[in-house]
């Protein structure tokens, strides 16, 4: 006969009546995000609830996700090899359409070896765990991407963060703590501003500080740099500068995963120690076949990057005469920094409704009373859909009050 347990009251609170609590939060605050699921995928263009929209909120920075080639790499690789990798990368995941991928990543970014990632966010979390110890320094750039952060925070490392783009202040936190081991790591191109990080002022102060430099290019590599190899490229930084870069394959390539590149005794460690990369399934082998075929048109083609420097010059000079004021940026992200919250939804749904898709950015993915349209251009736009839609913007109000009506 089971013994009486006393009645004990539990005051805990309930995990997702607290999240439910902060959801409505969200919500009375205009921030609450929405899933909106898309039916058809055309070019630059989308259907969403039946509508018929032009996307500015893609990352497909070249218009290749729906590139013949890529399509047929990946059929074929299918048809050849099926669908899945079956395992990971070191329990027999690993196949040729991975390792001729890692090759021509390599060379194309000049390091000597690359390793490929289910996503960039396990790259990260990977990359920073596996070379960050407890006692270590963490040194990044305030407005890094969340998986940087929380890569940091996993290793247990100690992580200083500093003034957007502030090399100084990146300075006095090395300095701190100048005899730990130090990993500074920034974005490329940040995600949310568009604005290219001081990569040659960061890359000269690890060397001072005996820091390893790791560079996130998610939103540089096709766009920037020759052949479109990144910002790194861009900035003539080389394997020795920068030790440690990661890119995606998910934005300008457009298909999906990542990648990191660097020396040999990197990817070598990483295969022992990033959990991210040994305790999970390898990309499917057709989407490695479908992105080795995105790499070669990326490197050949620069009419993509040249249309898309045209279309980001149209699109900043015609802000600038409608008095919508842009953040600095020079590459395809062009942040309309609108303020508050409830504004930036107003204008996101004022241009829905006018045929357009731009979603509003608020708090908490960027900063409080920073609330924008993050306006993301391609290749595969025309000049006449920028000009489309810098009229579009003026109507729905996202020009500087009293001006450019």
């Amino acid at each position: 006969m089971l013994a009486h347990r006393p009645c004990i009251s539990m005051n805990r609170d309930n995990l997702i009546a607290r999240m439910a609590r902060a959801q409505a939060q969200r919500a009375e605050h205009s921030l609450l995000r929405r899933l909106r699921t898309l039916s058809a995928v055309d070019g630059p263009h989308i259907v969403v609830g039946g509508h018929r929209l032009l996307d500015f909120a893609s990352n497909d920075y070249l218009g290749l996700a729906q590139h013949p080639a890529l399509v047929s790499a990946l059929t074929d690789a299918a048809r050849a090899g099926g669908v899945g990798a079956r395992a990971a990368h070191l329990l027999g995941g690993h196949r040729d359409e991975h390792a001729a991928l890692e090759t021509e990543l390599a060379q194309w970014t000049g390091r000597e070896r690359a390793l490929l990632f289910s996503t960039g966010y396990m790259a990260n979390l990977g990359v920073l765990q596996a070379l960050l110890e407890r006692g270590d320094l963490c040194v990044q750039d305030k407005r890094n991407h969340a998986c940087l952060i929380d890569g940091a925070l996993l290793s247990a490392a100690e992580l200083r963060r500093y003034p957007h783009a502030d090399v100084a202040a990146a300075k006095r936190q090395l300095v701190l703590r100048s005899h730990a081991p130090a990993l500074l790591a920034t974005d490329g191109v940040f995600s949310m501003d568009g604005d290219v990080a001081p990569l040659r002022e960061l890359a000269a102060l690890c060397r001072d500080q005996g820091a390893t430099l790791m560079v996130d290019d998610a939103h540089g590599i096709g766009v920037l740099g020759a052949q479109g190899a990144g910002s790194l490229a861009e900035a003539g930084l080389d394997q020795d500068d920068a030790p440690v870069l990661m890119a995606t394959l998910g934005k300008a390539l457009g298909v999906a995963g990542a990648f990191v590149a660097g020396s040999a005794a990197l990817i070598d460690g990483l295969v022992q120690f990033a959990r991210t990369y040994l305790y999970t399934t390898a990309m499917p082998p057709a989407l490695a076949a479908a992105t080795h075929a995105s790499v070669r048109i990326a490197r050949t083609e620069d009419w993509r990057r040249e249309h898309l420097d045209q279309l980001i010059a149209q699109f900043r000079d015609g802000a600038a005469q409608r008095g919508i004021v842009l953040s600095p940026s020079r590459t395809p992200i062009q942040p309309v920094v609108l303020g508050a919250s409830a504004r930036a939804l107003d204008v996101a749904v004022r241009l829905e409704d006018a045929g357009f898709f731009v979603p509003a950015i608020r708090p908490p993915t960027v900063t409080e009373g920073s609330a924008r349209l993050r306006v993301s251009l391609s290749s595969a736009h025309a000049r006449t859909d920028v000009e489309r839609l810098l009229e579009a913007l003026t109507a729905a109000g996202a020009h500087t009050r009293g001006e450019g009506a």
